[in-house]
């Protein structure tokens, strides 16, 4: 056994990494639907024989929760000796493990060495196909339990035909399940060939010696900290359903190396699709403790058992069987929110003022008459980033617990009968400080006469609470959802359900921006000038800076 110096810790550590990141830009590359292969929602871990996360490569936040809950699942169901060479795992459910929300499809792979089950290697993909929302989780799609659907690399066809008869568009979802399943065979692969490069025991000690880092250095991150108990509360618009000004609570609780976050207080779970189980609470704790702290812990297991969370069962944070989730996202953006708004009472400096604040999206289904066959297009958009202690906030970003791309124009006209009208920054809708906010974005997209049967469903958030600045920063715009028909506007509401839609109508989202950071009478004239001739300011705001032109 080669001896674990840090050295040799550092580079294994980085090589099962830079698996994980090859393996997420194989899924991009062999994708077939534009929401995996041109947006990339999708995200992909490596992890240990008993569940331990190793390495989380870069993609989407949201979806850690869905790949530990499906590998924990895995080990709940199935005994070791159960677990063959081979065998592949399917899920969804956010209830019975394996995922947050059910359009996001988990493959679990367990990789074999020497006869010994050393890691599993793991993926998911935002299957845009269902677009369903009920007061149930029974009406929100196909639940799927963790289940084989590949045994001994043999396929378990019941399994495979039961979940595509559940599909409208069953060439995407092959398409997309066979890039899945060849990403985790290249993740196999590599990981062999690590083990075969390190020889099996030195692998086990490193993966056993990599958590231990993972902890030892979030808590000398914590340890750093201040001692003391730190409050914050936001609140959700609405949950689409009547309920409105759903408060999101948050008191964080340092003392020396430990941590706890506490959400008692927070609402209970909603009738709208905006309920995170607690797999989702999870991970939006830990992406913003790593980026609020100390950005170069490794995303591993060591490093998330040093933090302790809090969460009462029933409410949308912690939400319990038969809640929706299918808009699960939006909310996490939320808890987000008030985490680092309650870091800011410990040092403004390390934390960014409110982004948008949501997960804004639309989705448009139907019949496309121009060949023949329905389609589901699905975007989220993203919006203002929110300014720091030295530096502007970032336009037309996702920020925090997403972090797809875009659809370009070009690939969307050719895909689905729709043409978008506009694609723009919206002017003036960062918040004025020393440090500007970033702005939001407008995607509006009009409906063409080859769309037959056309559903919209979309949300956002932020219409009604701005997004709040920092040290005296002044609050960003919010958004705007509208839908225009003959040049009238027929719907303003921030989230729409099942909406029929005509030929020629015209959806408008208009993303939120940011807050700004700092007074805004100490940005310089020329940066304010700057702004203005850029479009980022209008007339009326630059009063907002103590002068005009």
């Amino acid at each position: 056994m080669k001896k674990m110096t840090p050295v040799l810790l550092e580079v294994t550590g980085n090589a099962l990494l830079s698996i994980a990141e090859q393996m997420g830009v194989m899924l991009t590359k062999t994708g077939y639907s534009t929401n995996i292969k041109e947006r990339k929602d999708l995200s992909v871990g490596i992890f240990t024989s008993k569940g331990k996360l190793l390495a989380l490569a870069q993609h989407i936040p949201i979806h850690f929760s869905s790949l530990f809950s499906a590998v924990e699942g895995v080990l709940k169901k199935w005994d070791i000796s159960e677990i063959y060479e081979g065998d592949v795992f399917i899920a969804n459910d956010p209830y019975s493990g394996g995922g947050s929300h059910l359009p996001d499809l988990v493959l679990v792979k367990p990789v074999f060495y020497e006869d010994e089950l050393v890691a599993f290697v793991v993926n998911i993909g935002h299957h845009a196909d269902r677009s369903r929302r009920g007061p149930t989780i029974f009406d929100e799609g196909l639940r799927i339990p963790i289940v084989k659907l590949y045994e001994k690399s043999q396929l378990v066809k019941d399994i495979y035909d039961l979940i595509l008869l559940n599909y409208q568009l069953k060439e995407e979802r092959v398409g997309d399940l066979r890039a899945q399943q060849i990403t985790n065979q290249f993740g196999e692969k590599k990981v062999i060939e690590l083990c075969d490069k390190l020889g099996l025991e030195t692998y086990n000690n490193f993966c056993e010696e990599w958590l231990k880092y993972g902890e030892r250095k979030a808590k000398t991150a914590i340890s750093m900290l201040p001692d003391g108990e730190y409050e914050f509360e936001d609140y959700m618009d609405s949950d689409g359903c009547g309920n409105v000004d759903i408060p999101i609570k948050v008191k964080v609780i340092i003392k020396g190396d430990k941590i706890c976050f506490d959400f008692t207080g927070s609402s209970r779970q909603v009738e709208g699709p905006y309920n995170c189980v607690k797999c989702a609470l999870l991970a939006t704790v830990y992406y913003s403790v790593k980026a609020l702290i100390d950005h170069t812990i490794p995303a591993n297991s060591g490093y998330f058992d040093s933090i302790e969370v809090n969460a009462p069962e029933g409410t949308i944070v912690n939400a319990v069987e038969p809640a929706p989730t299918f808009d699960r996202e939006t909310t996490s953006q939320r808890i987000a929110d008030v985490i680092f708004g309650a870091f800011s009472k410990i040092d403004p400096k390390k934390v960014i003022a409110a982004g948008n604040g949501s997960v804004s999206f639309f989705s448009f289904s139907g019949f496309n008459r121009r060949i023949n066959k329905p389609y589901v297009y699905v975007e989220t958009i993203g919006g203002g980033s929110g300014a720091r202690y030295n530096k502007d906030g970032l336009d037309a970003v996702q920020v925090h617990m997403t972090n797809s791309s875009n659809l370009p124009v070009e690939a969307l006209e050719m895909e689905y009968p729709l043409r978008v009208e506009k694609y723009e920054l919206c002017e003036d809708s960062g918040g004025a400080g020393k440090y500007r906010g970033g702005l939001g974005i407008n995607r509006t997209i009009r409906i063409l006469g080859d769309s037959q049967d056309t559903t919209l469903i979309a949300a956002t958030e932020r219409i009604k609470r701005k997004p709040w600045g920092l040290c005296e920063g002044m609050s960003g715009a919010t958004a705007e959802l509208n839908i225009i028909r003959n040049g009238e506007k027929i719907n303003e509401e921030g989230k729409v359900r099942n909406f029929k839609l005509e030929e020629g109508d015209i959806v408008e989202l208009k993303t939120a921006g940011a807050g700004g950071y700092g007074n805004p009478l100490e940005r310089g004239r020329e940066h304010v000038m700057n702004d203005f001739r850029e479009g980022k300011v209008t007339k009326e705001h630059l009063k907002d800076y103590g002068f005009e032109i």
